[in-house]
Parts: C-alpha cells; sequence; structure tokens
C-alpha cells in the first residue's frame, strides 16, 4: 500500500484563566509545515500572561486506503489538520476528518482542527491525485428467494416425522 510521510511541528497557546477558580489551559493552535530545531516543550514567547509553546513534532502517515477521507477534507469549505494533545503532549497529528473525529469522543484528549498549512494542502493533494481510485456505488438489490429451496438452514416447518418428540424425545 503507498504511503507518505510528513513531519509537521505544532504550536499551543496557554492563556490566563478567565475567573480565579479556573486555571490556565494549553491548545494547539498552528501547525507548522515543517519542523524546527527546537525541542519539545520549549516556550517560544510569553506576553501578559499568554504564553506560546512549541509542543514538538510528529510524523503524519498518508495511506492510499484513506484518499476519500482526504478527498473530503480537501473539498471542505476549510481543510484542517487535527491535533490530539493527552497531558498537555502532543500525541497524533491527522488530516483524516473521521479519524479527527473519532479522537473528539475521547473525554481525555484536547482535539483541535485546526487551518491546513498551503503546503500540506498541496503534498496531500498530489497525494490524492496520485493514488485516488474512485469506487462506485453500487445498490445490491434483494433476490427472490424460494424459503424451502433453500439448503443452507432447516425448513421453516417440520414434517411429522422431523419432530423431536416423534422420534422418542420427551415434550
Amino acid at each position: 500500500m503507498p504511503q507518505q510521510r510528513l513531519r509537521l511541528g505544532v504550536l499551543a497557546t496557554r492563556r490566563p484563566p478567565v475567573t480565579r477558580w479556573g486555571q490556565a489551559e494549553l491548545r494547539p493552535t498552528s501547525v507548522l509545515p515543517a519542523a524546527p530545531e527546537l525541542a519539545a516543550g520549549t516556550l517560544i514567547s510569553s506576553e501578559n500572561g499568554t504564553e506560546t509553546w512549541y509542543l514538538g513534532a510528529r510524523d503524519m502517515v498518508l495511506y492510499s486506503g484513506d484518499t476519500a477521507h482526504h478527498l473530503d477534507n480537501l473539498n471542505s469549505g476549510r481543510p484542517s489538520v487535527w491535533v490530539v494533545m493527552r497531558r498537555e503532549e502532543l500525541a497524533c497529528v491527522t488530516v483524516d476528518p473521521y479519524e479527527g473525529e473519532g479522537y473528539a469522543s475521547d473525554l481525555e484528549a484536547v482535539v483541535e482542527a485546526l487551518p491546513m498549512p498551503a503546503t500540506v494542502r498541496d503534498a496531500l493533494a498530489a497525494f490524492v491525485a496520485a493514488h485516488h481510485v474512485e469506487i462506485p456505488f453500487k445498490k445490491r438489490k434483494r433476490q427472490p428467494v424460494d424459503p424451502d429451496a433453500m439448503q443452507s438452514r432447516a425448513p421453516r416447518i417440520l414434517a411429522q416425522g422431523q419432530k423431536w418428540h416423534d422420534r422418542g424425545g420427551k415434550p
């Protein structure tokens, strides 16, 4: 199965809490098309209580079997990259909208759909153009079935000599 790897970096922002009872929360804010030479968890800037952090980089693997999902993402009004964080650490980066939706049901994860950078969009479009195979929808039609002609299961009504109590069993 053809595949392609893209290495993406992720930036996150921690804002001060809105109320005095709240906590500051780290949320992904942007995707970098090329991973910089920084260590994961590096503080990039801090201004008025708002901090920008480099979370790290992850390999995103594009598989040829998922091109229909990638095509749905590209044809949407806003192509996105889904970033998944667990315990303030980068867990996953994907462009498959259905995989991103699946991660969103995890209560322990922070999932953000971020705008897709133009270089990632171009690479994804080229991958889809090279490997996508359109599978036409074919509706199955019911075939008329004779219930007595079926060999794979027992007949619906047993003959008098085939019943269990007719063979010496007790009712």
